[in-house]
């Protein structure tokens, strides 16, 4: 997954997107069937209409609510492989195998254009369709591998002609002579019957006439034709048939017909275009009013794509071989594989909301919940689902409809899946300052949606939702005006963030996205709703760290909209914090030069020492983290039977752990106390003032803080753990607290060398394994720094006393990490409060810490300018 990394330079519940897979559910139930003797291979509606496209080589029409067959659409010559309806214009595009695209009016359903792909039959089939309203321009996927679009923005004589024959109901002889476009008769698409012995002429028809339904026999057909022009190809988009297409954004909702004329207003109608195809690769397309460029290749590598749908920045493919590949736009990296069905090949994919529907070649259909759970799957057709779409009906209803081999079309009344509030776009986040809300309301409320995700990056069955929120605060920062973007950080891991380098301060803000579980039987309210009582907001994250996140991003705005911000801002957020930064680390190497050179790094996650008054925390005790393993040859024994005549690995344990520690908790490691730095006469003077605050003795303030420590958490056993079983396994995991100037990698080969030795000594016949899981160094800040005082100033400034000086026992492996990587201090301001229950149940923070912290963090900003240097390079540690 990723880490967040956002840059800033002056200029009712949401649930889980994962499914509750015990909660009862219902198959979608079968509303109507519509039968068509051929198989039916499109599909597509309007608000009154369903439209089929089989390989009769007409368009069937049928009444949406009625049910019943009303006209067909009669001129193609081949199967009818795709259609397409344009909401804004009534208008119905058909692609077909006999190359060409035709399109009709849906209001009188009577043909308006035939459209000719660059090199006509050339072109092949004509696959794949798709109409961008934004750009008044229809793309075309076709067999010859090529990639064409017609702009009918640039035609003001179309919508002319529209009315025109809207108004005459298509005099086709009038008609065709008005047409501003014609074109020369093709030698075999004109080609009359070979025994008729005459010259190819546009009225001629090298099939067999279609049989016209009776109600359909007045019509005629258009000759109007158009023809894409050869800038308007890419030959060989792919190296194989393109044969689906979706676009990005996903919506097909009308827009105003504009016509951009700059690159600011080429960037208003950008979009982009995603296809698939035989050749196993997705491709992402960059289009604007000037042109179509390739963005991006997915290898899917699982045979070819034959379907594409988008949801959000999140892209399916369905494959040959029965697996649909997600994958994050923003990253380009792979967030799930699906197997469907090993063998059975997906041929098209529908969304509704967050919900996927996949059909087959075997007649099931499946539906896929967000976070990737199969939460139905039935058998809808007796034979293969060649086409899908979802639509409603006139009563609002949501339906899929599915087409398929068997010669029916099935209608299914489907659920919506309830909406979470942060799946909302980013239009609909809310977090934009105005007169009518103040930066306190916005920071409150982008706070609750923040919450509501369950970013809980320690359970695989919220990865999806940590992607989530990493799309969701990355929108939320760019609103407040950040540049912001997502960083890989490694297949299934959750992501980091990008910056751009200015010759002004530079301030990296580190924070975290991730929470940890929030079982809600020992809350007071739900965990992952914020609610505010007792001058209190309450939900998980909200002191660590969603709230200190969101204040910085709500105190740099509010300077950005003053245009009184002086430094950058760089907000660099990871979503694997909780579960041991995997991959951070190699993500901000792999990334250096986008985030850019810094200054000075500032953190906010930890809490002061008692209720008041504030804090600014200057120190954190590192950690190694280690696994003991001691196994027997043996299986699990009975102690009835075998106790006494073999050494048991639980004994072994328990003497092995008793030669880590004294009865005083002194580490008998040797030399663990050599580097332990000393504590000067200031230190102990402030733990005496620290210990009349907190009613602790000073000592306990001193061992948590600026001690070392060696801590055993569990002992786990094989076997049913019942009172007559001899394990034949016994793991135990042990940690290590250090501090200034205790080295880290010392430590931990000190510990397993002292491990290993002292099991040596048991002479047992068992077996010791040791491994270091984790290791994190150890911080430090510099009380001189001009950063470092310029941030106490603005504490004291904003609160009225002098903040108190503290230390933290716990870890964060990151801040040590950036100041080495970046060359530069750290900065650590707590906002929360003893009480505020990080990782416990209820937690909170207090709404006056978090605006007063957020006014600490404008006073900061605005001091720095004028009090610390302004180069990178001016910094050393």
């Amino acid at each position: 997954m990723c880490t967040l990394d956002a840059t800033v330079t002056p200029r009712r519940r949401a649930a889980s997107v994962s499914r509750n897979l015990n909660s009862p559910s219902h198959l979608p139930r079968l509303l109507h069937s519509l039968h068509d003797p051929n198989s039916v291979l499109s599909l597509s509606a309007d608000d009154d209409h369903i439209f089929t496209g089989s390989q009769c080589q007409n368009i069937t029409v049928w009444d949406k609510r009625s049910f019943q067959h009303k006209t067909s659409l009669v001129g193609h010559t081949g199967s009818i492989l795709a259609l397409e309806y344009a909401a804004e214009k009534n208008w119905l595009f058909s692609s077909s195998g006999d190359s060409t695209i035709r399109i009709w009016c849906t209001t009188t359903l009577l043909p308006l254009y035939v459209l000719h792909p660059y090199l006509e039959t050339g072109a092949g089939d004509l696959f794949s369709i798709v109409w961008c309203s934004k750009l008044q321009r229809l793309y075309i996927g076709c067999q010859n591998t090529s990639l064409q679009w017609y702009d009918f923005s640039s035609r003001s004589d179309v919508d002319a002609d529209v009315q025109a024959c809207s108004r005459t109901c298509i005099d086709d002889e009038n008609f065709s002579a008005s047409s501003s476009l014609s074109r020369k008769a093709h030698k075999f698409f004109d080609s009359y019957p070979q025994f008729e012995r005459r010259a190819a002429d546009i009225n001629a028809s090298n099939a067999s006439p279609p049989k016209v339904p009776p109600q359909d026999a007045g019509k005629k057909d258009t000759k109007a034709f158009l023809s894409v022009p050869s800038a308007n190809v890419i030959d060989s988009a792919h190296y194989g048939y393109v044969y689906c297409m979706a676009l990005l954004p996903a919506s097909r909702e009308g827009s105003e017909h504009v016509i951009a004329t700059s690159d600011e207003e080429a960037d208003r109608y950008r979009t982009r275009l995603i296809t698939g195809s035989g050749d196993e690769t997705v491709k992402l397309w960059d289009c604007t009013p000037h042109g179509v460029s390739l963005l991006h290749t997915f290898d899917c590598g699982h045979g070819a794509v034959l379907a594409v749908v988008a949801h959000g920045e999140t892209i399916y493919a369905g494959c040959q071989d029965g697996y649909v590949r997600v994958w994050d736009l923003e990253t380009k990296s792979l967030v799930r594989e699906i197997i469907v069905q090993e063998g059975v090949d997906i041929l098209s994919l529908s969304m509704m909301h967050s919900d996927l529907y996949t059909c087959s070649c075997n007649g099931q259909i499946q539906r896929w919940s967000s976070s990737f759970d199969c939460t139905e799957s039935w058998s809808a057709h007796d034979g293969i689902v060649l086409s899908s779409i979802i639509t409603q009906t006139q009563a609002g209803a949501f339906v899929l409809m599915s087409g398929a081999n068997d010669g029916y079309i099935k209608i299914w009344d489907i659920e919506p899946p309830v909406q979470s509030q942060y799946q909302d776009n980013v239009e609909d986040i809310g977090v934009v300052p105005s007169d009518e809300r103040t930066s306190h309301d916005i920071m409150v409320y982008a706070l609750s949606k923040f919450v509501s995700i369950p970013s809980v990056s320690s359970e695989p069955a919220h990865r999806e939702d940590c992607r989530q929120a990493a799309i969701w605060l990355k929108k939320c920062l760019s609103q407040l005006g950040a540049e912001a973007t997502l960083l890989p950080t490694g297949e299934s891991i959750n992501p980091l963030g990008k910056a751009s380098s200015q010759p002004r301060p530079r301030l990296l803000f580190y924070g975290h996205y991730d929470v940890i579980s929030a079982p809600s039987d020992s809350w007071n309210t739900d965990p992952f709703t914020l609610s505010g009582r007792d001058g209190y907001l309450y939900g998980r994250g909200a002191t660590d760290n969603k709230g200190p996140i969101m204040a910085m991003a709500a105190a740099t705005a509010e300077l950005l909209r003053k245009r009184q911000l002086g430094v950058d801002v760089v907000f660099l957020i990871e979503g694997e914090e909780e579960a041991g930064s995997s991959g951070f680390g190699e993500a901000v190497k792999k990334y250096k030069d986008i985030i850019g050179p810094i200054n000075v790094i500032l953190v906010s996650n930890s809490t002061w020492i008692a209720e008041e008054p504030p804090c600014i925390t200057y120190g954190l005790r590192g950690v190694v983290h280690s696994t003991l393993e001691i196994s027997s040859s043996a299986p699990d024994m009975h102690s009835g039977v075998e106790g006494g005549a073999v050494a048991e690995p639980m004994f072994d344990m328990v003497n092995l752990l008793a030669t880590l520690t004294d009865g005083q908790r002194r580490v008998l490691i040797p030399n663990f106390y050599d580097r332990v730095r000393e504590q000067t006469a200031e230190e102990k003077q402030l733990y005496e003032l620290l210990a009349t605050i907190t009613h602790r003795p000073a000592s306990s303030l001193s061992a948590r803080w600026r001690e070392p420590s060696l801590t055993v958490h569990n002992i786990e056993v094989s076997g049913p753990k019942n009172s007559t079983v001899i394990p034949g396994k016994v793991t135990a995991n042990v940690s290590i607290r250090i501090v200034p100037d205790q080295d880290l990698d010392s430590i931990a080969n000190a510990l397993t060398e002292h491990v290993i030795t002292s099991f040596k000594t048991m002479r047992s016949p068992n077996k010791l394994e040791v491994s270091i899981d984790h290791k994190a160094d150890w911080w430090l800040g510099n009380l001189d720094d001009p950063w470092f005082k310029a941030l106490e100033g603005a504490i004291k400034d904003e609160w009225g006393v002098q903040p108190l000086r503290i230390r933290e026992g716990g870890s964060i492996p990151s801040v040590p990490f950036l100041e080495k990587e970046f060359g530069c201090h750290a900065l650590h301001l707590p906002l929360g409060q003893s009480t505020d229950q990080a990782h416990l149940p209820n937690e909170r923070i207090s709404l006056t810490n978090l605006r007063r912290g957020k006014a600490v963090i404008e006073r900061f900003l605005l001091s720095v300018v004028e009090t610390v240097p302004e180069s990178p390079s001016d910094q050393t540690l």
